[in-house]
């Protein structure tokens, strides 16, 4: 069942092209499990064979994600809202809570958007959150397709320079997730930091 599904995604990739890369990452920018490794890793190295073009892979891979992020965030915003506002209640989200997550994402939603496209399991579902937070949308895309292009970089990349060795791929690709790990906390880091040091001026001028 699993082998089979993986090869549907690698005939989308090889058959579809970029129309099949922008659906497979909207499929994986929802609540889908379609894996982005199975879809960004063979097309780069279909660019290296010089059978795709590396910018358009990009491009509809970043698209795509916008695409499907964008589904998750406005099912929330329309749906999920009222629908906890109502009923949350009975499921111990209280209108306290939703106040709390929307001053969360009021002040902290741009570097939750970015680092959460970067974060396997999890990068699907940082779409919910910023929309029951009403995150500004215009805020949400940018922050999403800077995430979301910042992961296809490095996906297609690996597949580019070494997807023609599988032994490799299998070999190298955890060391791959823990860099990319590594970099999301370093910018939760800097941002915290970054904080920290807005506050106390505030304070200061007080």
């Amino acid at each position: 069942m699993l082998q089979a599904f993986i090869d549907w995604i690698l005939h989308t990739v090889h058959g579809w092209g970029y129309a099949g890369i922008f659906i497979l990452m909207m499929l994986e920018s929802t609540v889908l499990p379609i894996p982005s490794e199975l879809v960004l890793i063979p097309a780069g190295y279909l660019a290296y064979e010089g059978k795709m073009s590396l910018e358009l892979i990009l491009l509809s891979s970043i698209l795509g994600c916008v695409a499907g992020g964008s589904l998750n965030y406005f099912f929330a915003l329309w749906v999920g809202r009222p629908f906890l506002e109502r009923w949350g209640k009975y499921f111990f989200v209280r209108p306290a809570l939703l106040h709390r997550t929307d001053a969360f994402f009021a002040k902290h939603g741009a570097v939750s958007t970015f680092t959460g496209r970067l974060i396997p399991a999890i990068r699907h579902l940082i779409s919910l959150p910023a929309g029951l937070a009403r995150m500004s949308y215009a805020k949400f895309a940018f922050y999403t397709a800077l995430g979301a292009g910042l992961w296809s970089v490095v996906l297609a990349a690996f597949g580019y320079f070494i997807g023609g060795n599988e032994a490799v791929i299998h070999a190298y690709y955890h060391y791959i997730i823990l860099g990319v790990l590594v970099f999301v906390a370093l910018v939760i880091a800097g941002y915290w930091a970054w904080q920290q040091r807005v506050t106390r001026q505030e304070s200061a001028r007080h």
